[in-house]
């Protein structure tokens, strides 16, 4: 059995009006099997992996079994799917099984991902790919090993099933934790619910407030600033994400969370060569959600979560909007400072009046040589250690453009233990390459899960210089390059 310190607790979510979830029976699958269980955050959060890995365990992570007193429940919300209005979305294949503690304290969510159908399902299946919850694995665990706030992964179950996506695959459910899955499209559900009174709004509020920001409870304007700080938390957030060179994909107001936590790894990539305007989504034709755009995105669904919580900013529609836009023009600065600020520290650079426009340059200068993200700025970063600069300048050996910025960077940084110290900080050695991905899966799909195991180590400790990963550092040949990434539903 679990042990009682580390059971599950019902869901708080479940204290929210009714509106907001369905009670969901079970969907068992035929013959749940561990595929991988994430030991090391087991280990960080204090839980026994022996507990977590017995029969019990296995059929409650499989959706066979619910845990004592904790029925499972599929949550409402609404959304914008680019940009288009979409009233009633929900968990279309998603169970909250109930809370649990980490290490501090915390209270974490824990939702089956591919656990079978909601009323939310929308005529889909409500199950998962193996691949698919694989990659939400490598995707969430890079990002946790880069220090990015963003759900986990604890467990992937295989189901001992077949489903049908382009072809047959094995099913899988997923484990994912998240300090809260309420997002945006949640506001925009009990908005669109209440719009007279403003009730479920207003418990959704405080739910998030209790559970998230407690301390905005004891505050004259905590609405407001829980607005605030959601603004700010997703300005960062988004900053963080484009300073390591990461796509989402698929940023629709239901994909963003009012925990400031990435969630949703669905077509989401990593770039190789700089190309701001990229975007991977199979579906995402007119690159909405490219990288150069993700700003703009979330200042758009932010918006949308500040027309939800009108009702609360004021006591009349003058206050509430003047309210709301204070609240939303913090997001471009607060963008805008982290942005600058990670590439000081990615280039070694002192904030100084040269250092913006170089900064600019530097960007416009990647972009037009195509350099590749990462390597770019870890070569730069061996540079600054003392090494030559052969490697470096490799990634573009026959353009003068590179060498004439080095000759400029020299000029201008003035490189101290200290701006070393922040650049190896900021920039990483590996990150979750496209390429080394889909070999990763492709070996897991034959039942090979070496590939998987190695890529997960590896991203797990993304900032040391290790020689038996060197090879995960390779940016793709031509022939490996992923250029369209899928949603796995």
């Amino acid at each position: 059995m679990i042990d009682a310190d580390h059971a599950l607790r019902p869901a708080a979510f479940r204290n929210l009006p009714s509106q907001f979830y369905a009670e969901i029976p079970l969907s068992p699958v035929a013959a749940p099997a561990w595929v991988w269980r994430n030991t090391r955050l087991m280990a960080q959060w204090g839980l026994d992996p022996a507990a977590w890995s017995g029969d019990d365990a296995l059929a409650m992570l499989a959706g066979n079994a619910l845990p004592d007193n904790s029925p499972a429940i599929a949550t409402a919300y609404a959304g914008h799917q680019y940009a288009n209005w979409v009233p009633l979305l929900g968990d279309g294949r998603a169970l909250l099984l109930g809370d649990i503690a980490d290490g501090n304290g915390t209270l974490h969510e824990v939702q089956l991902k591919g656990s079978g159908p909601t009323p939310f399902s929308r005529m889909g299946d409500g199950r998962a790919t193996l691949p698919a919850m694989l990659r939400e694995v490598l995707v969430s665990e890079a990002m946790a090993g880069l220090g990015i706030p963003t759900t986990r992964s604890l467990a992937v179950v295989g189901t001992g099933e077949k489903i049908i996506r382009e072809r047959f695959e094995d099913g899988a459910v997923l484990t994912r934790l998240a300090r809260s899955h309420i997002r945006v499209g949640s506001f925009q559900f009990a908005a669109s619910q209440d719009s007279e009174n403003a009730q479920l709004v207003r418990a959704l509020a405080d739910h998030a407030i209790a559970r998230l920001y407690p301390a905005l409870t004891e505050t004259p304007d905590p609405y407001g600033d829980f607005l605030d700080t959601v603004v700010l938390d997703q300005a960062e957030l988004i900053a963080r994400w484009m300073l390591i060179g990461f796509v989402h994909g698929v940023m629709n107001s239901d994909n963003m969370t009012i925990s400031g936590e990435t969630i949703d790894y669905g077509p989401c990539a990593f770039l190789d060569s700089f190309i701001p305007g990229k975007s991977f989504s199979s579906i995402d034709r007119g690159g909405r959600y490219a990288w150069s755009n993700q700003p703009t995105i979330g200042l758009w669904n932010l918006t949308r979560l500040a027309e939800s919580l009108l009702p609360l900013l004021g006591s009349d529609e003058t206050s509430q909007i003047e309210r709301a836009k204070r609240a939303l023009d913090r997001f471009v600065p607060t963008f805008e400072d982290a942005f600058a600020a990670g590439l000081h520290a990615k280039l070694g650079l002192v904030d100084g009046p040269q250092t913006a426009e170089f900064v600019q340059k530097t960007l416009a200068m990647m972009a037009s040589e195509r350099l590749d993200f990462t390597l770019f700025f870890r070569r730069l970063t061996q540079v600054a250690g003392g090494q030559d600069a052969v490697a470096l300048l490799s990634l573009s050996p026959q353009s003068d453009v590179l060498k004439q910025w080095l000759s400029d960077w020299r000029n201008l940084a003035a490189i101290s233990q200290e701006s070393l110290a922040a650049m190896r900080a900021a920039n990483p050695v590996i990150i979750a390459r496209n390429h080394q991905v889909e070999k990763a899966l492709q070996a897991a799909n034959t039942g090979d899960l070496a590939p998987f195991e190695r890529l997960v180590k590896a991203l797990a400790d993304p900032f040391t210089d290790r020689a038996d990963i060197a090879d995960l550092e390779v940016p793709p040949e031509p022939q490996e390059e992923v250029t369209q990434t899928f949603c796995g539903t």
